[in-house]
């Protein structure tokens, strides 16, 4: 094979490789995770599951990078924070901006919470995901935090990284009871939070999950 044929083969294997991320987002969006089967994935695509598991080493990475496919997703839509600027106002909007988004594709809320209880194994595919995800999500709220402190808006009595932690851990806590609970308002929680975290003594509480 010459070398315009390789790099011709390896182009056509990445466009469908995300050929298949981006409709198993829509499988997965109008099934739900129970009905996101490798093999209801591979039909949206035309291919056998044979075929399908061919551009992905096993179910299971190819679920990690069907949650990558929607951080990207993600990104474009509701954009990105300045990691050198980011304030604390554009991450709160920006982030209870996707978490209620996220109460419109139950789906995948369920594959992030299994899959995240999974890769708990550090021998899992998705195990390197989400400590990378949690990393960089929790480096950013810390840079926010931090510059809160600064400029005295939020306390110095608990370390930004404690906060960031506990902020990510009510995050992802509110989503499992939503999956038990529809009921529950998922951004309207972790907005309060963020108003908890920031309000000064004597200030108004403030709602971006009803205002924005």
């Amino acid at each position: 094979m010459t070398e315009k044929r390789r790099r011709g083969s390896y182009a056509k294997g990445i466009a469908k490789r995300e050929e298949i991320l981006s409709r198993a987002l829509e499988v997965i969006a109008a099934e739900g995770y129970a009905g996101a089967s490798v093999k209801a994935i591979a039909d949206a695509v035309g291919l056998s599951q044979a075929g399908l598991l061919h551009y992905f080493d096993s179910k299971d990475e190819l679920f990690t990078e069907i949650l990558r496919k929607r951080d990207e997703v993600n990104a474009a839509h509701f954009g990105t924070v300045d990691v050198n600027d980011v304030q604390a106002d554009a991450l709160r909007n920006g982030y209870v901006a996707v978490v209620r988004h996220n109460a419109e594709v139950p789906g995948l809320v369920q594959l992030f919470s299994r899959l995240a209880v999974e890769a708990t194994d550090p021998q899992h595919p998705a195990h390197e995901y989400f400590l990378s995800r949690s990393q960089g999500l929790r480096d950013l709220y810390v840079q926010a935090l931090q510059r809160a402190q600064a400029e005295g808006s939020l306390t110095t009595a608990v370390d930004a990284e404690l906060i960031a932690r506990i902020m990510q851990a009510v995050a992802d806590g509110m989503q499992l009871q939503w999956m038990v609970d529809p009921d529950v308002d998922m951004a309207a929680a972790v907005d309060a939070l963020f108003s908890l975290v920031l309000a000064a003594p004597g200030d108004q509480p403030r709602s971006a999950a009803t205002d924005a």
